[in-house]
């Protein structure tokens, strides 16, 4: 309960990110259109070695802000090269003050450019470095057996490491008093027996792709002296840069990923105050299966998580705001904080695109929603169609809208690589992950990819989530099964919380967030609906609080069986004898029920009314309902690469809903009642509901015009359109531009003037699955192409439907058109050897492996499709 009320103190304290005010109708429309610019996405920005010069860190900057992001978050890591100063590359080891004077540089030019700039608390991850003494390095509790031969009646202790002491020692059950240093007195016996020594130890751990400098053990997260050290040493020094200016928008911590962290120096001493039994009597039980074993492991997990609380998150954030400053932060992994922990931090971040499972990006949403939070970040683009480099525009799409269905609303793009002149091209990049910097060939697209981006962001900072199902995660199992060796709720989540929970909740019509305990104790279940999906243990006060809450109205399923016990050892045996009359009290009420599994789906539209339904159900389809003064919003999206044509219907009808189209900030009459929906491969719409909405066009048909196929003139002597420029021997390794010329003669048109420029559909193709996510369809234009319509630039065609409209920049007669198609860097790569990184390696130890450079490969380029012109039904000649 403790750990509640210091939660409730901290939500009422800490500060969080500006946005404008929500609006609606006009005022709406407005923002739409030209959406604020604090919701244009970032960059992670590497800086390899780093060898970075300003001259080059300037250039990036504004080619940054020339593309559309908003800001950058600086990550030093790995060095790509020797230093060479006939190319001008030289190393600036991590916190020297060649580097801080980098670091200041682009703080000056973020100010001056209008760019938000971010700063990690350290290079690679999770945090450590050089000045971590191994006494506060990354710590595990470990388990020795050791073997008693038969009359044996002493046992001989293995030497201890540096950093490592003996905790205890247990023979047939018992623990033996450890009376000196090398040795243990046990009762002999006629047979031979084995006894377990457990030991606190180092992990070892060393920081992952470390810049040069940076090198060393993780820190002990859940150490208060271990994370005091490192923001004096590195937080503070890199803070020093900014000295007499202002600070960066944010510091930042990446996921935890403390691999075997399980043990601190005095834990031995919080477990006794916190859980009031000595953690040393039953330590066997953290490894083995006992009757007590589930009890012990929950006091452990959750002294942990407490700790993670106290010493990491809340102290990182206090830290930042004395320096006037916020603290951003993916907040889980291991060691174990849970959902509510995001509470802690002023921008919660996610990372994970699977929008119909349990991910971390909807465990940093959800805890934004219920901890006010008005904007929420998600890593995103982390593995997108690797290798390096063979990331399009539409993968980018594909990824950001799964965030997008989740409740992000801040894109951090992973990301720029920086790369300096001497490098050649397409120049440097991280191993895994998109390279999207203006070294891409089709780099001159993206603006338009994320002024779409913007628009979205904006529209889902509008209003407030709908929120209409909770489910509520079971972290209190998780605490009871998690282990020494792998300590951490939310990869507990992934295997206990099955898919087919979300998939279920969705598929019935609705959105949802998880909820945790200290959420619910802290009065923040707000939803007409709470699922608990196959729980074994719940925390009483959190029952408590449900059962009020079911009283009230609130409408309760649980999956397979409710919940019978608590958590702990001695307050769980006391927890458990409230959990079951509580539960039979609560199920005993009409609005409380207990489902099949597989039911949950069919009690959900049996109990409420859905939330989006479609005529023909499909799982493609995704949506977010944000309620605005007087309406809705809803943003929907196809997350297949085949088209569909339907009807919804939508909660909050008013009868005059409009489509608006995020791609080319259009929009047109939706109606009301059974709406028709119709959305190409990856397209996603906003359907707005308002009474004050301006009046939209109505939905026009389009018709053909003219088919314009042939006759066009291509530089570089391409083939034409139809067929890929890899089809030319000379053309099979370009990565670059090309430009397709035609004129034609329009014949007279009406008075609206929609003229569709088509340049065909895409085909499905198998979709691969795994974690490298990208679009599966081959596109008709690869990978985007920029249209001048009579030397006037009219937008760019980068997404299905692959059309634009080229109305306005029209006249009767004679027109010129110009496409210039723009490919990916992989088609020249494809022709290369892979890097020598033979040197690299003697000098600074493997840091990275390039990952899937066995799959570049000249990938299709150019326009592949017919090109037809198309005029709206009452357009028509």
């Amino acid at each position: 309960m403790k750990r509640f009320i210091l939660l409730l103190a901290l939500v009422s304290t800490v500060p969080v990110a500006a946005q404008d005010a929500p609006s609606s109708g006009s005022d709406l429309w407005d923002r739409f259109q030209s959406p604020p610019n604090d919701a244009r996405p970032m960059v992670r920005w590497w800086w390899f070695g780093p060898a970075v010069d300003t001259a080059e860190l300037d250039r990036e900057i504004v080619a940054m802000k020339a593309g559309g992001f908003g800001g950058f978050e600086v990550q030093p890591t790995y060095p790509l090269s020797l230093d060479d100063p006939a190319v001008g590359i030289r190393t600036l080891p991590y916190l020297s003050d060649p580097f801080l004077s980098a670091l200041r540089h682009v703080g000056d030019t973020a100010h001056a450019t209008g760019m938000r700039m971010d700063v990690t608390i350290g290079s690679g991850w999770p945090f450590g470095g050089p000045h971590v003494p191994v006494s506060q390095a990354a710590a595990e509790v470990h388990m020795v057996k050791l073997p008693v031969p038969a009359g044996a009646d002493r046992v001989p202790l293995p030497s201890m490491q540096q950093g490592e002491r003996a905790l205890a020692i247990f023979i047939d059950g018992q623990r033996l008093t450890m009376i000196g240093a090398d040795t243990i007195s046990v009762k002999a016996s006629p047979i031979e027996r084995q006894a377990m020594l457990f030991g606190a130890g180092r992990t070892g751990q060393q920081v992952k792709r470390a810049a040069v400098g940076a090198e060393g053990f993780v820190i002990d997260h859940v150490s208060i002296a271990a994370v005091t050290n490192h923001l004096k040493t590195v937080g503070d020094r890199l803070l020093s840069a900014f000295a007499g200016t202002a600070p960066p928008y944010a510091m930042f911590s990446d996921s935890l990923e403390v691999y075997g962290s399980s043990w601190t120096h005095d834990l031995p001493e919080q477990f006794r105050r916190r859980r009031g039994y000595d953690l040393l009597d039953h330590l066997p039980a953290l490894f083995a299966d006992t009757p007590d074993s589930a009890a012990v492991r929950f006091d452990w997990s959750r002294t942990l998580s407490e700790l993670v609380d106290e010493r990491y998150l809340r102290p990182i954030t206090d830290w930042a705001h004395a320096r006037g400053t916020r603290f951003r932060a993916q907040v889980y992994g291991i060691p174990p904080p849970t959902l509510s922990s995001n509470a802690l931090v002023d921008l919660p971040e996610g990372e994970g695109a699977d929008w119909r499972s349990f991910t971390s990006t909807r465990w940093a949403t959800s805890a934004a929603h219920l901890y006010g939070r008005p904007v929420v970040s998600s890593e995103t683009w982390t593995w997108l169609h690797s290798p390096a480099w063979a990331a399009t525009p539409l993968d980018m799409k594909v990824e950001a809208d799964r965030h997008f269905l989740q409740g992000v609303n801040q894109i951090v793009g992973h990301g720029w690589p920086y790369s300096p002149p001497g490098a050649g091209e397409p120049g440097w990049a991280f191993y895994a992950a998109a390279a999207l910097s203006d070294h891409n060939p089709w780099y001159p697209a993206m603006p338009a990819v994320t002024q779409y981006l913007q628009r979205v962001s904006a529209m889902l900072r509008e209003g407030t989530p709908d929120g209409d199902v909770a489910i509520y995660l079971p972290i209190e199992d998780a605490f009871a099964d998690m282990r020494p060796a792998h300590a951490s709720v939310n990869e507990e989540k992934r295997s206990r919380l099955r898919g087919d929970v979300v998939a279920q909740v969705l598929d019935a019509g609705h959105g949802f967030d998880f909820v945790d305990a200290q959420a619910v104790v802290a009065g923040k279940l707000n939803a007409r609906v709470l699922v608990l999906p196959g729980l074994t243990r719940m925390d009483p006060a959190a029952l408590r609080a449900i059962a009020t809450w079911v009283d009230r109205g609130g409408l309760l399923v649980a999956t397979g069986a409710a919940p019978a016990a608590a958590g702990g050892l001695r307050d769980g045996r006391a927890g458990s004898l409230a959990v079951r009359p509580l539960v039979r009290s609560i199920f005993r009420m009409k609005n409380a029920s207990i489902v099949p599994p597989q039911a949950l789906g069919e009690t959900l539209r049996r109990i409420t009314s859905p939330t989006m339904v479609l005529a023909q159900p499909d799982a493609a389809v995704g949506f977010v309902r944000r309620k605005i003064p007087g309406g809705d919003l809803y943003f929907v999206v196809n997350t297949s690469a085949r088209s569909i044509r339907t009807t919804a219907r939508f909660a909050g009808d008013t009868g005059n809903g409009e489509w608006w189209d995020p791609l080319t900030g259009t929009r047109q009459a939706a109606g009301g009642g059974d709406i028709a929906l119709s959305l190409a491969p990856y397209q996603s719409r906003l359907l707005v509901m308002s009474p004050k909405l301006p009046a939209a066009r109505a939905a026009q048909t389009l018709r053909p015009l003219m088919d314009l196929s042939t006759g066009w003139e291509m530089t570089l002597r391409a083939p034409p359109p139809g067929t890929s420029w890899t089809s030319v021997a000379a053309l099979r390794h370009y990565s670059g531009a090309i430009r397709y010329s035609r004129r034609f003669v329009l014949p007279k048109r009406g008075s609206s003037g929609r003229v569709i420029l088509d340049f065909g559909e895409g085909t499905p193709l198998p979709d691969i699955g795994g974690d490298r996510p990208r679009a599966a369809i081959a596109a008709p234009v690869r990978e985007a192409a920029i249209i001048r319509i009579n030397d006037r630039e009219a937008g760019t065609v980068w997404a299905a439907p692959w059309q634009i409209d080229i109305g306005p920049f029209l006249r009767s007669g004679q027109n010129q058109i110009d496409v210039t198609v723009m490919n990916g860097a992989t088609n020249a790569l494809s022709a290369r050897t892979l890097p020598d990184r033979r040197l690299l390696t003697m000098r600074y130890g493997e840091r990275f492996v390039d990952q899937d450079r066995d799959k570049l490969a000249p990938a299709p380029s150019g326009l592949l499709s017919r090109i037809t012109l198309n005029v709206a039904s009452s357009d028509a000649p």
